[in-house]
């Protein structure tokens, strides 16, 4: 996308491109005011023409003009005249999904540390009533003391706030290796479901790798629902049983079996020596997988369409010949 001066009335100094997504591109700038260095992000053109990426991107900015915390990335001004564009505070670091490509697995501590300060921001914004059901490594910066920033609020809502549908699945529904259970069966989620997203953050952290995977988003967000992951001390001994239990009770399928609140997360990590364990049926079950009926249902009548299907291009090559 072509930047002109006028686009910004003068107001900032583009000095590059930093990121580009499927919605927008992220520029580093200079404001010219307070020679501070800050964040643009812009839409690109064809998203102003779709309602639910353009209500995204203004739902992204309110929310990010309401928050207040060291944890989540300040939106700064947002400009609806002429060509939209949110500013942004400038945030150093790297991201988590970089630091996990090249690290593979995290040591335990440090992995911890980065949840707990995870947890902080989650705690925060949920108490402002705001659920932001895509967290991922990909939006996650972490500086070089491990703390760290959440720097988009895409498809994140408000309570109280109309239910989102499954239009565009990959834009709004979430990430289909991070999304909880709830969501995939079409329910709309509360901040539980960020705590199993977390859950799945904190296991790739240690093992190098999510918990459920498959060919597809819908294969992996069906393996979610169906099976149970490999238990993580198979993956990686330097796992504690207390700190398993952790990641067990995070990603609990039922969300009414998982830590209800960011703050009872991070407890149990911060005092791991007073986590008891429990005999949990997913650590013996696990290599049991199972499909769904109705993804068999299609895949045996699949099947039996093809000889009728070959028989109707014989007719058809017949009548032509």
């Amino acid at each position: 996308m072509a930047l002109h001066p006028g686009d910004f009335l003068n107001h900032y100094r583009i000095e590059s491109l930093v990121a580009r997504s499927g919605m927008a591109s992220i520029y580093k700038a200079t404001d010219m005011q307070t020679q501070q260095t800050v964040a643009i992000k812009i839409p690109h053109p064809e998203m102003e023409g779709d309602p639910v990426l353009f209500e995204r991107f203004q739902r992204e900015a309110e929310i990010g003009q309401m928050l207040d915390h060291p944890g989540v990335m300040k939106v700064l001004a947002y400009n609806t005249r002429g060509q939209i564009y949110m500013v942004l505070e400038w945030v150093e670091g790297r991201l988590l999904r970089y630091i996990i490509h090249e690290q593979k697995k995290l040591p335990p501590e440090r992995a911890i540390k980065i949840t707990v300060s995870i947890l902080d921001a989650l705690d925060y914004i949920h108490r402002n009533g705001v659920v932001h059901r895509d967290l991922k490594p990909e939006i996650i910066m972490v500086n070089d003391q491990d703390q760290i920033k959440l720097i988009d609020f895409g498809i994140a809502g408000k309570s109280g706030a109309r239910r989102l549908t499954f239009a565009k699945l990959s834009q709004v529904m979430g990430s289909p290796d991070y999304i909880s259970p709830e969501q995939v069966k079409g329910k709309r989620g509360d901040a539980r479901c960020d705590l199993y997203a977390l859950g799945v953050i904190l296991y790739e952290m240690l093992t190098g790798d999510t918990p459920f995977s498959g060919p597809n988003p819908f294969a992996i967000m069906n393996d979610r629902v169906l099976n149970n992951p490999i238990p993580p001390r198979e993956v990686n001994p330097e796992i504690s049983p207390a700190l398993q239990e952790v990641l067990y009770r995070a990603l609990e399928r039922e969300p009414a079996n998982r830590y209800t609140a960011a703050n009872e997360f991070a407890w149990d990590l911060e005092h791991l020596d007073q986590v008891e364990p429990a005999e949990r049926l997913e650590m013996r079950d696990w290599k049991k997988r199972k499909t769904s009926l109705a993804r068999q249902v299609l895949f045996y009548a699949a099947m039996a369409l093809i000889p009728i299907v070959i028989f109707g291009l014989l007719l058809l090559v017949a009548k032509h010949t």
